[in-house]
């Protein structure tokens, strides 16, 4: 699966990506990557870049829900905790390719490819990513990781450093490396696909890093099949360049699915209440005239929406679970919704096309 650099594609994939993530009340390097290259020879960005490596942990990676970019780390570098989630590592990273082709500072370029290396390290032979590397001990920690975007993010990432002309201070070795990481990720994500009595639908927020089966998260996110996590799948998939028949076959299945499971005729509503853990209660409300809605999770084979509460009981109603999980998730939103109605039949429309172009004339 060779790769072609789709600026469109991968940009779309990353917005989607990072609005699907809960954001977490924090500066991070993500917020100065738009910055033109000559702000990057400014004191200002060397001074927020010297934050940036206070925070890299010994084997590359940066820790997560932490501003990483207004402040130095005070306390021992042994202790932090290098993760994947919530967009950590990656953004600190393009941070760190930017100001180094500005400036050529060898420090910024050692510390981009300590990055990258942790990155690639951490993938397993599968094509794989688990939430952070080395994984920990427990099934949690070591499954292939969706979650948040987590696999998908470090996709477009590798496929920025074996593209784009901002990464070309890259040796050759490991741009290769990369294609290749690219490459046997396209092949884990379809072998994560659930299917259903034979046929292929979406995909969990995790898969068993051996047998590519659906795995719980946290206590509250079950066994289930997710919108979330696959619309970014779907985005990684649209940036393959000369798709097979089989990454086709995924993303057009993977749509069908979550337009055949949206729910009409509702909105949530969240109402001030004291005396609650976060000044609110939610509430799921009738409205004919609403847009379609998507839960987080379904259950694989019914396709119910369940909602799970810290004591991991499925529950098919979200005024059923406790207080404190029903306001502190995002249990139904539209995630899908342009997807379905705007990029997949552009995507479908290019894909089709391009088939067309190769047909021999009569």
């Amino acid at each position: 699966m060779k790769m072609k650099w789709s600026s469109l594609w991968c940009i779309a994939g990353i917005i989607i990506l990072n609005c699907a993530v809960a954001q977490a009340v924090y500066t991070s390097a993500k917020a100065y990557l738009d910055r033109p290259a000559e702000w990057f020879k400014s004191d200002e960005a060397a001074k927020i870049a010297s934050n940036i490596l206070s925070f890299q942990a010994s084997n590359g990676g940066f820790p997560k829900n932490v501003d990483t970019a207004s402040r130095p780390y005070t306390g021992d570098t042994a202790t932090i905790h290098a993760t994947f989630d919530n967009s950590a590592t990656t953004d600190e990273l393009r941070y760190l390719a930017h100001i180094y082709n500005a400036t050529q500072n060898p420090r910024y370029q050692q510390a981009f490819l300590k990055g990258l290396d942790y990155v690639l390290a951490a993938q397993y032979p599968n094509g794989g990513w688990p939430q952070s590397y080395p994984p920990g001990e427990t099934d949690y920690d070591q499954y292939i990781t969706f979650n948040d975007g987590a696999m998908a993010r470090l996709m477009f990432f590798i496929r920025e450093v074996a593209n784009d002309p901002t990464y070309n201070f890259v040796d050759a070795e490991r741009r290769d490396h990369c294609r290749t990481a690219w490459d046997r990720g396209i092949d884990c994500i379809l072998k994560c696909q659930v299917r259903v009595n034979g046929k292929l639908t979406a995909w969990p927020q995790q898969s068993d890093e051996k047998d590519f089966t659906p795995r719980p998260a946290r206590k509250f996110e079950p066994i289930a099949l997710t919108p979330n996590e696959s619309v970014g799948i779907c985005h990684v998939l649209m940036n393959v360049d000369h798709p097979s028949p089989a990454v086709i076959q995924a993303v057009d299945a993977a749509v069908a699915w979550m337009d055949a499971v949206k729910i009409p005729g509702i909105r949530v509503e969240d109402r001030p209440q004291k005396d609650t853990p976060r000044g609110f209660e939610r509430f799921v409300v009738k409205d004919p005239s609403a847009p379609p809605m998507w839960a987080r999770y379904y259950e694989i084979g019914t396709n119910r929406p369940i909602y799970c509460g810290r004591d991991s009981v499925v529950r098919y109603d979200l005024s059923e679970i406790e207080i404190e999980r029903r306001t502190g998730y995002q249990w139904l939103k539209y995630w899908p919704k342009n997807l379905i109605a705007t990029e997949y039949p552009a995507w479908k429309a290019k894909v089709e096309g391009a088939a067309a172009s190769t047909q021999p004339s009569k």
